[in-house]
């Protein structure tokens, strides 16, 4: 399985694969569900190589460690998911 940031930097990075809608799947612990972002919403800060950041409809932003990741689809397919125990 590929680690989850060679997928996020192909898609930003890789013209040709980074053409389409991506979704970022990640656990969120308060809701014990995992919740879809559109990667069009996501930010990556430089100064942190572990995490992204979404802003939630009341501008607040939250980081999201790249460990909580779950899914990722394209054009709504799953093209990659995180194996758990």
């Amino acid at each position: 399985m590929k680690p989850v940031q060679d997928i996020l930097n192909r898609i930003k990075w890789d013209r040709e694969f980074g053409k389409g809608d991506f979704d970022i799947g990640y656990y969120d612990r308060v809701e014990d569900r995992i919740l879809l972002v559109p990667f069009r919403k996501v930010q990556f800060p430089e100064e942190n190589h572990f995490l992204f950041e979404i802003e939630d409809d009341e501008g607040v932003v939250h980081s999201i460690p790249f460990h909580r990741v779950r899914e990722i689809y394209k054009n709504g397919e799953r093209i990659w998911h995180r194996k758990t125990p």
